[in-house]
């Protein structure tokens, strides 16, 4: 059935459903739930009398119709298609058609998003639809118990974070091991015999549907992470390897790239040099390491440079408490519960001199890609998909499906600006807004980390414009905030955009203005995070305008080329052209895209190879693991 056959197919029963009260409605929603449970797969007609049922019940327990591109956008989903949706156009209300759809057969339906805010705000605002067809509604949060968890996974359609999703299926992993084995040594009828405890039993059900919200985040960005679930070791060894930390932090001050090492860049990888290595063993060291081996000594400088160089503080971590927590690079949340493996946290722990925290060993891991690859149904949604085709497809074997905006796009895209300096550039950010909001449009400014959008903030105060600031130091506000970024002659600075949920709404006042101005101050590792942020601009069809910032010692030259190249690169292009340098830019970006890409492809092969070696040898491929 073609796409303007199956819509005149939508709303021709939806007309017909408008008519019914309201048992009728869920006496129906009963008769398409019988329907499906007897045959193994649907067809367009009786997936357009779900979607009829769906939009006709939402206009009247919501108020809220969907669009014919919605239906689109859900079509596309039920076909197992990441449907790219642009910022505005209403992704909220598209995923209630897949996942209907797919909890008809009653074996439930999973809705990943970006955060538990986000969770359980959609769950609730959905929910009066789900519950007026006759279906059970959950919601995945992170203080939640297990048993109030394995309620939520038995309702029929269930939102939450992938970050719980895959820790309770860890979770079960892990349980249903210990369970087999206490079998194998009391027996069935004794202690610890095949029933679980209550905390002890499963709370997943069986893999059926997976949607994703933000897909191109969860799916690619933070597929770089795996889901850990780790063991603690015994005091001896962290008391030497809390020494080994702070040792560390302190002597690699000084350390010379291709001198005392070398440094990968495509693998984030540090390896010592001859000379790296005799350094370290001509340096001081305190009593409690002795007996610990050179090797292992290298090992804890090499992560201490890699710190050094890698990860900066309010960019990629904030220091909270006297606790290092990581900020999602594509989201500038803060990513509660998760911490970097491979002693990448406590080497930061020690560089930052909080108290280091037990180093752990790995018990449990499974990456994004294994977890998603569980379910035999699965889809996506996002504003930035089609930059990530190929990987979509290769990896996840989903097509992606570029869904029409519901009215034409009248947002300007303005020239990208160049400055030598970051100082310069600032200058001239902060020139543009004093500018644009003499005019009293609404102003966004997208930073790449926490610190400078501080700088920017001490900057506008000096200029005296007011303006609110949300980054993961003010998370708790960021609905209120972003609500309320469109409104007349508001000035917000926000760190990155991905994930936000909520929509930044103009009133006619604002798009007789111009609407929505966003600037963004720096380029992204990731082209998709710079249009997140400028998807925000020229909602449903408003007015608005974007332009992009660059500056010669932006970060981005350092992690593509290495910091050596980058500043020959500097050192030429103070005789090119702003074009020359911005050019520059877009190839970096791009380098940095294909090297996370082959990142992400060697993770997956890995896993795939160390998974199936371990079945081979009779170990179990999720517990059975090696940090």
């Amino acid at each position: 059935m073609n796409l303007n056959t199956f819509l005149s197919d939508v709303e021709r029963h939806a007309t017909g459903y408008r008519a019914l009260e309201n048992p009728e409605l869920r006496k129906m929603a009963l008769e398409l739930s019988y329907e499906a449970k007897q045959t193994e797969t649907q067809s367009s007609h009786f997936m357009a009398k779900s979607f009829a049922l769906v939009k006709a019940t939402a206009e009247r327990f919501l108020e809220m119709s969907h669009y014919p591109v919605q239906l689109q956008g859900g079509r596309a989903m039920c076909q197992g298609h990441v449907a790219e949706m642009r910022t505005g156009e209403g992704k909220t209300l598209t995923a209630t058609l897949p996942l209907f759809f797919h909890a008809l057969k009653g074996k439930g339906a999973l809705l990943a998003t970006a955060n538990d805010y986000l969770a359980k705000r959609d769950a609730q605002w959905m929910q009066p639809v789900y519950e007026s067809l006759g279906l059970t509604t959950g919601v995945v949060q992170s203080e939640m118990s297990r048993s109030q968890r394995r309620a939520a996974y038995r309702c029929d359609i269930t939102y939450g974070t992938m970050k719980e999703f895959g820790f309770d299926f860890l979770r079960d992993h892990s349980f249903e091991r210990e369970r087999k084995q206490n079998q194998l040594y009391f027996g069935s009828g004794q202690a610890g015999g095949t029933q679980p405890s209550a905390e002890h039993q499963p709370v997943h059900r069986t893999p059926h549907f997976l949607l994703i919200d933000e897909a191109d985040s969860i799916l690619i960005d933070d597929a770089r992470t795996p889901l850990i679930i780790s063991s603690a070791e015994d005091d001896v060894t962290h008391d030497q390897q809390r020494m080994l930390y702070q040792w560390s932090a302190k002597s690699v001050s000084h350390f010379e790239e291709d001198q005392e090492y070398w440094y990968d860049k495509e693998r984030k990888k540090v390896d010592l040099t001859p000379d790296g290595t005799a350094r370290v063993r001509e340096l001081a060291k305190p009593q409690i390491l002795d007996g610990v081996g050179l090797p292992e000594m290298y090992d804890f400088v090499e992560r201490a440079i890699q710190v050094a160089r890698d990860y900066q503080r309010n960019r990629d971590y904030v220091v909270r408490d006297g606790e290092i927590v990581i900020v999602d690079e594509s989201t500038g949340r803060i990513s509660e519960g998760r911490r970097w493996s491979r002693g990448i946290h406590q080497a930061i722990e020690a560089a930052e001199t909080v108290d280091i925290t037990m180093d752990t060993n790995t018990s449990a891991k499974i990456t994004v890609q294994s977890f998603v690859s569980r379910y035999p149904l699965i889809a996506g949604m996002t504003g930035t998909a089609a930059s990530a085709t190929k990987e979509f497809k290769k990896i996840y074997q989903m097509p992606v499906t570029i869904i029409p905006p519901n009215r034409p796009s009248q947002k300007i895209e303005l020239p990208v600006i160049y400055r030598k300096t970051e100082d310069e550039k600032w200058a001239a950010v902060v020139e543009e807004i004093i500018e644009i909001h003499t005019t009293q449009r609404p102003i966004l400014v997208g930073t790449r980390s926490i610190a400078k959008s501080e700088v920017l903030s001490e900057l506008l105060h000096r200029a005296g414009v007011t303006h609110a600031v949300l980054n993961a130091r003010q998370i708790e506000r960021e609905a209120e905030i972003i609500s309320s970024a469109g409104e007349h002659g508001r000035v917000t600075v926000a760190t990155n955009m991905a994930g936000r949920g909520t929509d930044i709404k103009i009133d006619e006042r604002v798009k007789a203005s111009g609407g929505l101005h966003v600037i963004c101050t720096e380029m992204h590792e990731s082209a998709r995070v710079d249009l997140q942020l400028f998807g925000r601009c020229g909602r449903q069809g408003d007015p608005g305008s974007f332009r992009q910032y660059v500056s010669g010692e932006d970060s981005l030259l350092d992690s593509a080329y290495g910091r050596k190249p980058a500043e020959r690169y500097r050192t030429i292009g103070k005789i090119r052209s702003d074009r020359w340098w911005i050019e520059l830019f877009r190839k970096a970006q791009k380098k940095l895209e294909n090297q996370h890409y082959r990142a992400r492809k060697i993770l997956m092969y890995n896993e795939k190879q160390l998974a199936k070696s371990h079945i081979e040898m009779g170990l179990d491929p999720i517990l059975d693991v090696y940090d």
